[in-house]
């Protein structure tokens, strides 16, 4: 009997790319048993501070079989958002993938067309979608099934492309041939460890969560202690400085999707827009953005903490964002 299963992954994979995924892999669906111990150990060091959802749902974050009946494969996709203009150095600043419209959306309807193509060219597929939507350890699937090695940041990194890349999976009951997993290649690079400055990450491989610049100024929803004063530099709303020190991301190319566009307001808002910012102008120009995350109220928070860190540091004294 011929075999389908070489042919239906090569027909998933192809099309994919047609959507403008960069890249998608395969992974058997199976238990987790690497992850398990690290997991529980992360979670036990109370690493996820105020992240209760990172928690919830130990068993299903470690089996996708428990989110999927009988699922079979888990298919993991790539999406570029490195900008092509980036914020000028001397602004408050946004992470790079809050730059367009909030990904969730962008991604998940992708997603869906992939799968109604599988379902009518393939058959009845059961499946779900997923784009940080529930408890799927993206990183760990993505290199499970050879779209990169998890980096000493903790970043999912493509040799020779980098690291500016969203994660999403298909987790389907449906055979496919996996594909193996790729060489680490941080090697005794430790640019992100040293850049980092919150200590966040606490050893190779490992980020305390709760240090992270990026959870201070998005998840946490208490005031910002004040023991990371002046250690922002100008990030108000997640941070890429692991990110941008990272010698894979030379190779980073700008991203061919419109809806991960700037608002043409975002590149040009000075120092001083920042902190006239009102929430006319908020509404507007992250109308679609995942800033939103934060609000206009988390948003101006972060503003005036880190201005109040630069203002104790003294104007001319402000902390250079690592390069």
């Amino acid at each position: 009997m011929f075999n389908l299963v070489p042919q239906r992954t090569q027909l998933i994979k192809q099309k994919a790319l047609e959507l403008g995924f960069q890249y998608c892999g395969v992974s058997k669906a199976e238990f987790l048993e690497e992850e398990a111990p690290r997991l529980e150990n992360w979670l036990n060091q109370n690493m996820h501070g105020q992240m209760q959802y990172m928690a919830n749902h130990f068993d299903k974050r470690l089996d996708p079989r428990l989110l999927v009946d009988g699922a079979k494969s888990v298919v993991s996709l790539l999406l570029n958002y490195y900008p092509e203009e980036t914020q000028p150095q001397d602004t408050f600043k946004l992470s790079k993938y809050a730059y367009g419209q909030d990904y969730h959306f962008v991604i998940k309807d992708k997603l869906k067309t992939l799968f109604r193509f599988i379902q009518e060219e393939i058959g009845e597929v059961g499946g779900r979608v997923f784009v940080d939507s529930a408890p799927v350890m993206d990183k760990v699937w993505a290199k499970k099934s050879g779209l990169g090695w998890v980096g000493k940041n903790s970043n999912l990194i493509r040799p020779g492309v980098g690291s500016f890349f969203f994660i999403a999976e298909l987790i389907l009951d449906l055979e496919l041939e996996p594909d193996g997993p790729v060489k680490d290649y941080c090697g005794t690079c430790t640019k992100c460890m040293d850049a980092c400055p919150t200590d966040a990450i606490t050893q190779p491989y490992v980020v305390d969560g709760s240090k992270c610049i990026s959870y201070f100024t998005i998840e946490l929803k208490d005031q910002i202690p004040q023991e990371v004063e002046g250690k922002f530099g100008n990030w108000v709303f997640g941070c890429d400085i692991c990110q941008d020190v990272c010698p894979w991301n030379r190779f980073s190319t700008p991203h061919r999707e419109p809806a991960f566009a700037p608002h043409p307001e975002l590149l040009h808002l000075s120092k001083n827009d920042w902190m006239e910012l009102t929430h006319e102008v908020f509404q507007e120009v992250f109308r679609k953005s995942a800033v939103k995350r934060t609000g206009f109220a988390g948003l101006t928070r972060n503003l005036a903490f880190v201005a109040g860190g630069a203002a104790a540091l003294g104007s001319h004294d402000l902390p250079e964002d690592p390069v």
